[in-house]
């Protein structure tokens, strides 16, 4: 008979997460569930242009290179917020608006976009934009849908931003002005997938070698070691989770509905996956505090860009 920990399900396991194109079908797969194919176009259009953007062959722009805020992190990020949609439509009777939902993927696409260069930036790297890259961001993906002729509305305009703004972690949720109930639940799901989506991935404590390299550059204050991001990353969870549940009124629930529905497991993955993560950390900061890269052996998958 199988112990418990050889019949749990790994959220790793379900998609291959280092495969862009992977990740995308599994987003459509969610997608048309609710919504005609036919809706799905523009978003598809949108992750044809993602990725000539990180990858360097979006006009007037580099390729990312940035190893934590990459393309991995981007589909991370974009795979949660569509199981919580997901989850969403599976648990009430009225889905939410397809129109806001395509807003919404293309947002998530786009969300770390101020990350990357401009052809004309030759200093550093785009980590230098880490404090000021939300309102990168905004600004790409306003100039992005101006470009496309798809949502030209200056409401339509303000849900992606407003979405995008709750990948903010400093920035204070009760004075984003939220245009409708589903703008702010939607942005609520772009706020936890952003975080869901990096903490649960697999090699997350070793990627965070990187974030410490991309805080360097970006000046972020108190964080002069890997090992003090490492110490921080306990307490940034507490305040993860505060964060999911309060700021975010608890839509990271509809994450279990959508395993429920969808694979027959009766478990919220991220969830189980995060925690695995920080207890695993939380023994490495006790028993090897001066040997922790001998205990981060997950291998950090670095896609080559064109």
């Amino acid at each position: 008979m199988k112990s418990k920990e050889e019949t749990q399900v790994q959220l790793s396991k379900l998609v291959d997460m280092i495969s862009p194109s992977a990740v995308f079908e599994e987003v459509k797969y969610n997608f048309i569930h609710f919504y005609p194919i036919s809706e799905f176009n523009k978003i598809r259009v949108a992750y044809k242009d993602f990725n000539n953007l990180f990858n360097g062959s979006y006009p007037g722009y580099k390729s990312c290179n940035t190893k934590y805020h990459d393309k991995i992190h981007t589909m991370d990020t974009v795979i949660a917020i569509s199981r919580l949609i997901d989850g969403y439509n599976l648990k009430n009777k009225k889905k939410l608006p397809v129109k806001e939902v395509e807003i919404a993927l293309i947002s998530a696409l786009f969300h770390d976009s101020g990350f990357i260069q401009k052809e004309t930036d030759a200093r550093g790297t785009g980590a230098k934009y880490t404090l000021k890259h939300i309102e990168r961001s905004i600004n790409f993906i306003q100039k992005y849908f101006t470009k496309k002729l798809w949502f030209t509305t200056k409401k339509d305009v303000s849900i992606s931003t407003n979405i995008i703004r709750c990948t903010g972690l400093s920035v204070d949720i009760s004075k984003i002005k939220f245009n409708t109930p589903t703008e702010r639940i939607l942005g609520f799901m772009m706020g936890s997938a952003d975080l869901l989506g990096q903490m649960a991935a697999r090699n997350y404590l070793e990627k965070l070698l990187l974030l410490y390299h991309e805080f360097t550059e970006g000046r972020v204050p108190g964080y002069d070691s890997e090992l003090k991001l490492l110490t921080k990353t306990i307490q940034f969870y507490e305040f993860v989770r505060n964060k999911l549940q309060k700021d975010f009124n608890g839509v990271h629930r509809y994450m279990k509905m959508h395993f429920v529905k969808r694979y027959n497991i009766e478990t919220d993955l991220y969830e189980s996956a995060i925690k695995n993560q920080i207890d695993y950390l939380k023994k490495i900061l006790k028993n090897y505090p001066q040997s922790y890269k001998d205990k981060l052996r997950r291998e950090v998958v670095i896609l080559q860009t064109s």
